[in-house]
C-alpha cells in the first residue's frame, strides 16, 4: 500500500513504553501509519499542526494539559479533527467531557487490537465509535441530574478534604449556604454522605484527585 493511501495517526500518552508499543501494533497493518508521538496535551496540539494527521489516539490524563483541554484546542483550530480518547478512565463524566470537547471515539485501554483498529479505521472515514458500554454509561450521564458550577467547586473542595468551614472561606460564602450546597450534592448524586459523595464523584470522573 503507498504511503499517501495510509491513516496516518498521532498518538498522545504519557507513558513511553506503552505508546510505542500501541504504535509498534498498529504500523504491522499495511493501511496504518504513526507519524508522531506526544508525551501531553501541549505536544499534541504542536504535532497536530505539524502533522494534521488523519486520527489522533488521546490519553485522558497526562501532564502539562489534559486531553479533553488539547481536543477542545485542535477542534477550536482544525475543525474536521478526528480523535479518539483511549484511556483507562470509563467514569460517565470523563465520557461526556471528552465528547463535549469533540472527540469522535471513545475506548478503553483494556480493548482487544482488533477493536482499536475498527475504531480508528471507523473514525477515518468520519464515522463516531462509541462502544456499547460507553454508550450506555453516557446515556446514563444524559438523565442524571447536572450540578451546578457552584455546587462542582464544593464538591471539589470536599475531594480535596476540607470541611464545611474551609469551603466557606475559600468560596467567601456562608457555612449555611455551603450546607445548601452539599444537602443538594448528595441528592443529585444519590447518595448519603460526604464520602460516599467524593467516592461516587471520583468513580464517574466528575472530580480528580
Amino acid at each position: 500500500m503507498s504511503p499517501s493511501s495510509q491513516i496516518r495517526v498521532l498518538l498522545a500518552d504519557d507513558h513511553p513504553v506503552l505508546r510505542q508499543g500501541l504504535a509498534m501494533l498498529v504500523e504491522c497493518e499495511p493501511d496504518i501509519t504513526v507519524i508522531g508521538q506526544a508525551n501531553n496535551g501541549k505536544e499534541a496540539i504542536a504535532l497536530f499542526r505539524q502533522h494534521q494527521p488523519d486520527v489522533t489516539l488521546m490519553d485522558l490524563r497526562m501532564p502539562e494539559m489534559n486531553g479533553v483541554e488539547a481536543i477542545a484546542a485542535i477542534r477550536a483550530e482544525f475543525a474536521q479533527a478526528r480523535i479518539i480518547v483511549l484511556t483507562t478512565y470509563d467514569g460517565d463524566e470523563d465520557i461526556h467531557r471528552a465528547l463535549r470537547a469533540g472527540a469522535k471515539g471513545y475506548l478503553l485501554k483494556g480493548a482487544q487490537l482488533d477493536e482499536l483498529l475498527n475504531a480508528i479505521r471507523t473514525v477515518h472515514r468520519n464515522q463516531p465509535y462509541i462502544p456499547p458500554l460507553v454508550g450506555a454509561k453516557l446515556a446514563e450521564r444524559m438523565n442524571s441530574p447536572e450540578l451546578s458550577d457552584r455546587e462542582l467547586e464544593v464538591l471539589r473542595l470536599m475531594a480535596e478534604g476540607q470541611n464545611n468551614s474551609q469551603i466557606s472561606t475559600d468560596l467567601i460564602i456562608a457555612e449555611s449556604t455551603v450546607r445548601f450546597h452539599i444537602n443538594n450534592i448528595l441528592s443529585k448524586l444519590g447518595v448519603s454522605d460526604r464520602t460516599q459523595a467524593v467516592i461516587a464523584a471520583i468513580n464517574r470522573g466528575i472530580v480528580h484527585l
